[in-house]
């Protein structure tokens, strides 16, 4: 099961609006490039970022979860041929619950992945998660909505507020890609802890998810995420 960490404090400021409304972006890229100059240069350098929302968040989380620990290729090879048990489409939460676990184990899907989904799938249909309703949430209910899914930790659920629900203060801090462009763009001896990329950022919010993507883009497509 994936590891679950604990947040004693509340998450982040609250979000000031959407990302994916022009207005709050040149606001928060304004806001940036006044509070710390390093990266207002990165922002002048990388240019305009296009930020779209994807709205199917159902499909986020199930990809999300197979491609958990496990190299872009093999894990798109397993999303695939799990699609292909339902003709190519994923399948609702009622056909999933349905489904023989040893057509999903054919599918590359290992008994862990497989819980996982299940659990999310039972959340979906006896109503305890509404992925829809998330967008009403504040960003520390969502995160703790998403936390109380088997399989998915602090990580998943980050990406799922900041690349679905556009949320503007989201700041994964235990990420790699991140911490090793923070390293080089502030010029850093070694990789920055968590304490010390807290401090970096200090000046970000509420608009951290914009340094987040910035930062991820200064360092060219292999250190960015994959959007499921």
């Amino acid at each position: 099961m994936a590891r679950k960490s604990s947040r004693q404090v509340p998450y982040r400021s609250a979000s000031v609006g959407s990302l994916a409304d022009p207005r709050v972006w040149r606001k928060g890229v304004q806001y940036l490039k006044r509070k710390d100059p390093t990266l207002a240069r990165i922002i002048r350098e990388t240019g305009q970022i296009r930020f779209d929302l994807d709205d199917d968040h159902y499909e986020a989380i199930v990809g999300s979860i197979i491609f958990q620990q496990l190299a872009g290729s093999a894990a798109q090879a397993i999303l695939n041929r799990f699609k292909e048990v339902y003709g190519g489409r994923l399948p609702t939460p009622r056909e999933y619950l349905a489904t023989d676990v040893g057509k999903l184990r054919k599918s590359g899907l290992s008994p862990q992945k497989i819980s996982y989904i299940k659990d999310l799938a039972e959340r979906l249909e006896d109503g305890r998660l509404d992925l829809k309703k998330m967008e009403e949430l504040s960003d520390e209910e969502a995160m703790s909505e998403l936390d109380a899914v088997r399989g998915i930790g602090r990580w998943t659920a980050e990406m799922f507020l900041l690349f679905k629900l556009g949320r503007t203060d989201v700041l994964p801090v235990d990420d790699l890609g991140l911490r090793k462009a923070a390293k080089r763009v502030y010029r850093l001896r070694k990789l920055p802890s968590r304490e010390k990329f807290e401090e970096l950022a200090v000046n970000w919010h509420p608009y951290s998810s914009i340094s987040t993507l910035y930062l991820w883009k200064s360092t060219e497509k292999p250190e960015a995420p994959a959007k499921w």
